[in-house]
């Protein structure tokens, strides 16, 4: 093959990727914020899923667990509904997503296992 078609061709693949990026990126730091935020809630999400399939929550866990993260939801959306999301908002949204976080471990870490 030749060397500057190869040459040519990672720098297509390189400049996609850097428009993708840029295209992907909030334009404001609310947005960024808001990002933030949700993929948090994703991530806390999915490790309830993992802790329901894998047996270390049970469901009464799980159900807890989804309220409590149900509420940092709602929070989320008071928080955000003036259009502007203050730093003492974003502190809160922070501390209870922290307190989640800790929530969640506990309980997929604890002596208790669903039964089969």
């Amino acid at each position: 093959m030749n060397p500057s078609l190869s040459r040519a061709a990672v720098a297509m693949g390189l400049a996609l990727c850097a428009v993708a990026v840029s295209a992907q990126a909030p334009a404001t730091p609310s947005e960024a914020f808001q990002q933030r935020v949700d993929n948090r809630q994703d991530n806390q999400q999915q490790r309830i899923n993992q802790g329901v399939a894998s047996g270390a929550l049970t469901r009464p866990e799980a159900r807890r667990l989804e309220h409590t993260q149900a509420g940092v939801a709602r929070a989320e959306a008071r928080a955000e509904a003036d259009g502007k999301v203050t730093r003492k908002e974003a502190a809160r949204l922070e501390e209870k997503q922290d307190r989640a976080s800790r929530q969640i471990r506990r309980q997929k870490h604890d002596p208790q296992v669903r039964q089969r």
